[in-house]
């Protein structure tokens, strides 16, 4: 029961954080809010995106056999229609099937079609496949990668970023020959605890569920859940599936091996990962608390290439010109040129300052005091341990990049 009591205040305390210091806001705020949406502040943005660009660079740019795309979000509702979504993507409601996606219409008047607001991913890269090949002509294993949008009506979206009715997907659908399905589900296995450890994760809360035969969608033929244990439980947080030639089969699409003019159906297996479940396991991997000056102090244990902000610049004092003019021009704005990702607070007293980026996550906090004026260097505030050390001005770029 103590244990369920910490949890419960662990969400309560992300929650109140996340909002305090401008990562997610509730949807439609001001209104009343929208069940199942959530609005992004600075640096949730910034969080997300350093996500989102951490996975291209690890499972798009550092390989060579993978293939963006960026699919449109409405499609022919032949599509749906075709993959068995129109028919069977339902949840119970009082004792009817409810169905969970979003519909609306292209075109106006007597001319309008259905459509939908695409409840996966997965089906963009797949009517996608034709032209991929047409165009880069790949070999067998290749895959497709895509981060995007998608939507589902859920019927009770609940427990903050985890269940909502727009998320976004980090996908990618990686095509092989049937025989060799085995070996490339245990290896993007591999790739995907990798990452997971690469983005800062608390490894001791993610689990592996072999997903039973009932439980499979029924494209499947094996399904990995990557589970994670949230405040409110253990829930999915990832997966992994064997998709086998369900898809292209669907799609009437084939694949020609222009070595030998053989035709054949590729099967598929597919790393699914949620940006807005990575954010919120990340939020609960990285909050941490201690004490420092006998308070409590809170803060988010961000890797420094994953943190919203790198550094902060900071001005002793702010009613001193000298002070204010130099960490400005010459620590400021360098760094904000070379690394993008350096904020400037001199809002409240320097304590202050420290707790307040403490909670946004930032490493490093750099101060401009009258010493700097004399001899040329600051003091470099180190997040985690609290210790400070005087570094150069000239050398603070190649400071930040030993760290990063």
């Amino acid at each position: 029961m103590k244990k369920e009591s910490k949890e419960n205040d662990l969400m309560e305390k992300i929650v109140s954080l996340a909002k305090r210091r401008g990562f997610v806001f509730q949807g439609s705020e001001i209104y009343g809010g929208l069940a199942g949406t959530y609005d992004w502040g600075h640096f949730g943005v910034a969080l997300k995106n350093n996500i989102k660009q951490n996975w291209w660079k690890k499972f798009v740019d550092s390989r060579r056999d993978m293939y963006g795309i960026d699919a449109a979000i409405l499609m022919r509702q032949e599509v749906w229609q075709a993959t068995g979504h129109v028919a069977n993507f339902a949840d119970p409601l009082d004792g009817k099937q409810f169905n969970t996606m979003l519909k609306t219409q292209v075109g106006a008047g007597e001319e309008a079609t259905v459509s939908y607001l695409r409840p996966e991913t997965a089906q963009g890269m797949f009517v996608n496949f034709k032209n991929t090949v047409d165009a880069f002509h790949p070999k067998l294993p290749f895959g497709m990668a895509q981060i995007g949008k998608a939507f589902r009506n859920e019927i009770a979206p609940r427990d903050f970023l985890f269940r909502q009715r727009e998320f976004e997907q980090m996908e990618i659908e990686y095509f092989i020959r049937s025989v060799d399905w085995e070996k490339y589900f245990e290896y993007w296995r591999s790739e995907m605890l990798d990452w997971m450890q690469e983005l800062g994760l608390d490894m001791g809360r993610v689990h592996e569920l072999e997903v039973l035969d009932a439980d499979r969608a029924h494209y499947s033929k094996r399904t990995i859940d990557f589970e994670f244990d949230f405040p409110f439980g253990r829930k999915e947080l990832f997966g992994l599936a064997y998709r086998t030639d369900f898809d292209l089969k669907t799609h009437k699409l084939e694949y020609v091996d222009e070595e030998n003019s053989e035709k054949i159906v590729p099967h598929v297996i597919e790393p699914s990962m949620g940006v807005d479940r990575a954010v919120l396991s990340l939020l609960i991997s990285t909050y941490t608390e201690d004490e420092k000056d006998g308070e409590v102090r809170s803060y988010l244990k961000f890797k420094p290439n994953i943190a919203p902000v790198i550094c902060a610049v900071s001005p002793l004092l702010k009613n001193k010109p000298e002070l204010v003019e130099y960490a400005n021009a010459k620590v400021y704005a360098p760094l904000k040129e070379e690394f993008g990702r350096v904020a400037w607070d001199d809002n409240g007293n320097i304590g202050k300052r420290y707790r307040r980026q403490d909670e946004i996550g930032t490493p490093f906090c750099i101060v401009v005091d009258f010493d700097t004026l004399t001899d040329d260097s600051v003091t470099v505030r180190d997040r985690d341990t609290g210790e400070q050390e005087r570094i150069k001005v000239e050398d603070l770029k190649k400071y930040i990049k030993g760290k990063i």
